[in-house]
């Protein structure tokens, strides 16, 4: 299922069962980028990245395409940036329910303070259960950035939202492709480095490679249907030769 505002460039794309892409385009970068939200729809719905401040309006209505916003009960994201949580406040002012959801480490040193209600924070290895979807949340310090960093897996559907990894660019990918996202991701960390090479890198990838997600949700570019187990494995190794 998709649609598109013809008054929007932003598109929304059922990937997974509940679970719907939200994807603006940007042009931060030559030939075109995205920026992805992702929002799980069940009895306590979960937002997993905000976009940034000024996106807020097109977030806003591309969630109502699919629910009331006001509905939303939890704004996760992976870590504290702009396109990340940027609109947190606007979002928490229209749904009164909803808290962030974060590391402990980023309530600790930012949300606390800059969410205008109090977060949740999420220990590593936590779950959280949203109805049909129970998602577990899994520190990743410094992976690719942040020391704050961190990610959640939907068990249900076996979808891993992995941020900022297997970045790509380009104005307007594919929803979800099964196709090559590493070779692509490769070439705008070439001109692009933005990891910031932890000496447990690999072993971080190595633990979310081992929940074998099904479905990869990358918050620039396209969303990936494989095994992921395989294709983080790859990353892993393209980064640590």
């Amino acid at each position: 299922m998709s649609s598109k505002n013809t008054g929007s460039t932003t598109r929304v794309d059922e990937i997974a069962d509940g679970i719907h892409r939200i994807s603006t385009p940007l042009d931060v970068v030559p030939g075109g980028f995205t920026c992805n939200q992702f929002l799980i729809v069940d009895d306590e719905p979960l937002l997993f990245h905000t976009g940034m401040r000024r996106m807020f309006p097109v977030v806003r209505e591309a969630i109502a395409r699919v629910m009331p916003v006001d509905k939303l009960r939890y704004i996760a994201f992976s870590h504290y940036e702009a396109d990340e949580c940027g609109a947190l406040n606007d979002i928490l002012a229209v749904a009164p329910r909803a808290v962030a959801v974060c590391s402990r480490l980023a309530a600790m040193t930012s949300v606390e303070d800059f969410a205008d209600r109090p977060p949740r924070p999420m220990a590593d290895g936590e779950t959280l259960a949203l109805g049909r979807h129970v998602v577990e949340w899994y520190d990743a310090p410094h992976l690719p950035h942040g020391w704050e960093c961190g990610y959640i897996g939907d068990r249900t559907t076996k979808t891993l939202f992995c941020g900022d990894l297997l970045t790509q660019a380009g104005a307007n990918p594919e929803p979800i492709t099964e196709r090559d996202i590493l070779g692509p991701s490769e070439v705008m960390r070439a001109k692009m480095d933005y990891f910031a090479h932890a000496k447990n890198t690999r072993d971080l990838i190595g633990r979310l490679a081992r929940t074998k997600p099904r479905t990869l949700a990358c918050m620039h570019g396209s969303s990936w249907r494989g095994d992921g187990e395989r294709l983080l494995l790859e990353l892993a190794g393209t980064l640590t030769r």
